[in-house]
């Protein structure tokens, strides 16, 4: 099999990335583990010092759209290195923060600058690969997000051993090792007719969601008023404006939104298995939080070791046979966690996660190389730029639901889990666990009834 020049450089880029989605996915998760600190150490409750978490998921969501719309405008490798100084920048903030108000602060600012590197993952596979072997390409991203979620437990149980948890932005720092070589292999030219980035929708759109999500963290009426009244506006200014911020035309495109709509619910069950564990093992096995970091390494460590294979599966078996495993391992998970959460002992919790994080793994490589193939290339920047806005949109409304769920008493309702004293956490791991099979139903039947693969579609054709 004869490689072209253009892949060859692609396989470069993508072993880059590898080692650049390691401190990304290490930003996201290490604050997870010291939620339960934080919530004693400023005396807020969990869905206000889920904001960390979910914050970041916000302004990482939709920055990664406006990436991938300015990536038709300017240089892929400047607005890398931009982004990435950006992440550093807002690293070294963080470190001397002197309170939650100042922590939340640089951590958005990590966040505008790291979404950068979840849309030049996604571009750089559809401009340097072809489809049938965009799986493996993609899943080198999949390894680093794995392999970071592997070390920043470990790297974050080590540092809180003997510090404290402001430690845990100098770690992302070395992220900027990568900018030099991201500048030597990244060559590529802006559309020759980029269009106009729409600001006001993009701003219109950051407010909404912003406005829901601190509705449901404060529970006040008016802050969902405001936003149902700039979701009026942001309706108003997609159907207005010669060049949206979010594509209408997109959503004409049937196959890509199933796709779409599928990934959000799948990335709100990602939310909880980020959030729900470490705090599980807070509350219910009473563990520091150096040991739920250390807690959480061996899922972690197996579904870096095993992320390849997802792609290799995804490009010669295809897109569904791999989502098949993974949609099992993730149930299998789930109903060990909502049987056994609270009476098992504290050593199976992480062998039960170990099902959970493979199957995370592998479903979002399945997931995102599906839905590339059912979009143009002249659509690939901006729908896989939706595609992680949704996904990050919808694993921060979740984050907050999942702050409000855990702090509320728990009904026995969950028939798996009796005599069990997880409460709320068994509910919700039901929750997933009916989730995922519904999923798991409707890709089966709907979007791959049989074997075949779906032919990479034109833009005339939709």
């Amino acid at each position: 099999m004869q490689i072209s020049t253009k892949e060859l450089a692609g396989r470069r880029i993508m072993r880059v990335m590898f080692f650049t989605a390691i401190f990304s996915a290490m930003s996201v998760l290490t604050f997870n583990i010291v939620l339960p600190e934080l919530r004693a150490e400023f005396q807020i409750d969990l869905a206000q010092a889920s904001w960390l978490s979910s914050g970041y998921l916000l302004v990482y969501a939709i920055g990664s759209v406006v990436y991938g719309k300015l990536a038709n405008r300017y240089r892929l490798k400047n607005l890398i290195t931009f982004g990435l100084l950006a992440f550093a920048v807002g690293s070294l903030i963080g470190f001397t923060s002197s309170g939650f108000w100042q922590a939340l602060a640089s951590r958005l600012l990590q966040a505008a600058g790291a979404s950068v590197v979840p849309a030049a993952a996604m571009l750089i596979p559809i401009r340097y690969f072809p489809p049938e072997r965009r799986g493996g390409a993609m899943s080198m991203t999949a390894a680093g997000l794995a392999l970071g979620t592997a070390l920043g437990p470990s790297v974050a149980a080590l540092l809180l051993a003997v510090l404290d948890w402001r430690w845990l932005f100098v770690p992302p720092v070395l992220i900027l090792v990568s900018v030099p070589f991201f500048r030597k292999y990244v060559n590529d030219e802006p559309a020759p007719s980029p269009g106009k980035l729409d600001w006001l929708g993009g701003a219109l759109l950051a407010v909404t969601v912003a406005l829901a999500l601190l509705g449901a963290t404060y529970l006040s009426g008016w802050l969902f008023a405001a936003a149902a009244l700039t979701l009026c506006l942001l309706v108003w200014r997609l159907v207005t404006a010669s060049e949206p911020f979010v594509q209408p035309a997109l959503f004409r495109n049937r196959s890509y939104t199933s796709r779409l709509a599928m990934a959000a619910l799948i990335s709100c069950v990602a939310s909880g298995m980020a959030l729900l564990p470490p705090v599980l093992l807070a509350d219910v096995y009473g563990l520091g939080s150096e040991w739920i970091g250390f807690a959480l390494v061996p899922a972690a460590v197996i579904s870096s070791a095993l992320s390849r294979i997802g792609g290799k599966l995804a490009d010669r078996r295809g897109d569904a046979s791999l989502y098949t495993v993974a949609s099992g391992l993730l149930m299998l998970c789930f109903v060990l966690l909502a049987a056994f959460s609270g009476t098992a002992p504290v050593w199976t919790i992480p062998l039960f996660l170990v099902f959970g994080n493979v199957g995370q793994t592998f479903i979002q490589v399945a997931i995102s190389s599906s839905l590339s193939k059912s979009l143009s290339k002249e659509q690939a920047g901006v729908g896989m730029g939706l595609f992680q806005m949704m996904n990050g949109i919808a694993a921060t409304m979740a984050a907050i639901v999942y702050g409000l769920l855990i702090e509320m008493e728990a009904r026995g309702w969950n028939p798996l889990a009796a005599g069990a004293n997880a409460g709320m956490y068994a509910n919700v791991f039901l929750g997933f666990l009916i989730l995922h099979a519904g999923l798991l139903a409707y890709y089966r039947i709907r979007i791959h009834p049989g074997r075949q693969t779906e032919p990479q579609l034109s833009a005339k054709g939709r």
